[in-house]
């Protein structure tokens, strides 16, 4: 079996309201392997999202520990977070949070552009991930001349365009019909299989769940 490049050990977060401790995780262990494709699970409320911020150090646990490639990343400082992120990691959300006054080529770039690369290397990178995507006629078109299952395409080739070695992707499908999250599940698994990051996808969706390679259920505590 390959060797884990997250893990997550024993994960606990807990929150103080109004004098209150509410419990969102306990005791949260799992681990993916680069290439691996996982599905966190569980019902409204489990600790989904949550968990997913504590994997991209986003939050700081209460409890346990997230290791990179054997790397503690709460042991970091949020420079040096922010610079894993921008260098390792790619996000993918429910709500595309794609820049509404840039093309759709421009979102591609975008986090190439943020890491130094030359802006005509960014934009050319930017068009085979779109094309990839069965997206090259939509390339020069604005957020809002996009249906909902194109603008989540074009956030999934964001995500992979800086060759992150971590997909995080929250409810990937969620806003969307059936229909377009049917094709979108199948562009983020094709680009997953062509990119061979880890792919780590939080869903309340079965059948999502099932096309993934594995699933880890979290409770409602």
């Amino acid at each position: 079996m390959s060797a884990p490049l997250l893990s997550v050990e024993g994960i606990s977060k807990t929150y103080e309201s109004a004098g209150q401790t509410l419990r969102v995780l306990e005791g949260v262990s799992l681990s993916v392997a680069e290439g691996e494709a996982l599905a966190i699970t569980g019902p409204s409320g489990s600790g989904k999202s949550t968990l997913l911020a504590v994997m991209a150090g986003l939050e700081r646990p209460s409890a346990g520990r997230v290791l990179y490639l054997g790397r503690e990343i709460h042991a970091w400082n949020e420079d040096e977070r922010s610079a894993w992120r921008r260098d390792h990691v790619g996000f993918i959300f429910q709500g595309f949070r794609l820049v509404p006054s840039l093309t759709a080529l421009e979102n591609v770039a975008l986090p190439l552009e943020i890491g130094g690369a030359p802006a005509r290397d960014a934009l050319g990178r930017a068009e085979a991930l779109l094309a990839e995507l069965g997206l090259s006629d939509r390339a020069r078109h604005l957020p809002d001349q996009l249906s909902g299952g194109e603008q989540q395409r074009v956030a999934i080739a964001r995500a992979y365009a800086h060759g992150p070695k971590l997909i995080l992707a929250d409810e990937p499908t969620g806003s969307l019909d059936r229909d377009n999250a049917a094709r979108v599940l199948e562009a983020l698994l094709e680009a997953n299989a062509r990119h061979r990051a880890a792919l780590v996808v939080v869903t309340h969706d079965p059948a999502l769940a099932k096309r993934l390679g594995r699933e880890e259920p979290l409770r409602r505590l």
